[in-house]
């Protein structure tokens, strides 16, 4: 008993030894991508946190004298700050809801059986690998007043000539249209992946049941889907609050400032106005009320997966 009780305690430190080794070997090979997340990342919002505090040196291109939080001041008193805010929520509120149902119905309807569907599966990859500057251009040229393919059409049915970019409401629905049309592409992929992983004995019951295509979708398959849905969602919020190409590309903001997003507004301001300070502490406010909705959405979506 007292010869093993001894090779235990000599075998220990050795253990011990092995795990602190394995430990080192692993993060070694993490390094690489914390110094270029580090330098890529990090650094760059720390440059802009340091900027939102000081007055902005343009000889150094760097923070001046340290102002506390004049800049933050600023730009809360700054009724355009708010406005674009506005727009940009008009636009989330709309497109992103939009973009999930259209996504999720578009890939149930594909996933059925039917000829060709695998023909629609792959021209629904082409607006994912168009550039946003081309999405944006493309769609201006089709929603010209005058000579736009798609007025042509609602002329035959009475409609139009309709001034896209002209008025701000179409300008916004405009805008809408654009994003929709080249990220519903990506919702339908996760979508069409989601329902192939959905267990088919489940959809089989339901036939046998004698439950229609609109039950078997409601009943069955939304409810399997929604935790699905719901890190959709979060994905696709990510990329929708960095809205900035297509309004670039396709209305510049206009008419006014109806479609002047935020990320637009904070552009303008910092190498157009050349008010850098003051851009980079309207950047750092929607960075942090970006965290805090990703925050609350991250935390919605697990509670909806304890519920599903």
């Amino acid at each position: 008993m007292s010869t093993e009780l001894a090779k235990e305690t000599r075998a220990a430190p050795t253990r011990r030894r092995g795990r602190t080794g394995d430990l080192l070997v692993r993060w070694s090979f993490m390094v690489p991508a914390i110094l270029l997340l580090a330098v890529m990342l990090a650094y760059p919002i720390f440059y802009t946190i340091d900027i939102s505090f000081s007055r902005f040196d343009l000889s150094s291109f760097g923070a001046g004298a340290w102002v506390g939080w004049e800049n933050y001041i600023e730009v809360i008193d700054d009724y355009r700050f708010w406005e674009s805010l506005r727009v940009t929520m008009v636009y989330l509120v709309i497109a992103l809801p939009l973009q999930v149902v259209l996504g999720f119905g578009i890939a149930f309807l594909i996933n059925a059986e039917w000829a060709g569907r695998g023909v629609i599966r792959a021209l629904f990859i082409i607006p994912m690998v168009v550039a946003p500057v081309v999405a944006g251009g493309m769609w201006r040229m089709i929603l010209d007043p005058l000579w736009g393919i798609l007025n042509y059409w609602l002329g035959f049915i009475g409609i139009g000539p309709l001034d896209w970019f002209g008025d701000p409401t179409l300008a916004m629905a405009a805008v809408i249209i654009i994003d929709t049309w080249r990220w519903t592409p990506f919702i339908v992929l996760i979508a069409t992946a989601a329902l192939l992983a959905l267990p088919k004995d489940v959809f089989e019951a339901a036939k046998i049941d004698g439950a229609n295509w609109w039950s078997t979708l409601w009943s069955v398959a939304v409810p399997l889907l929604v935790p699905v849905i719901a890190a959709t969602f979060v994905i696709r919020w990510l990329g929708a609050v960095k809205m900035f190409d297509i309004v670039l590309a396709a209305t510049y903001g206009g008419p006014g400032k109806a479609t002047n997003v935020i990320n637009l507004f904070i552009y303008e301001e910092a190498f157009r106005s050349l008010r850098f300070a003051e851009s980079a502490a309207m950047a750092v406010i929607v960075l942090i009320v970006t965290m805090v909705l990703t925050g609350l959405f991250l935390y919605g979506s697990r509670k909806l997966e304890e519920l599903f």
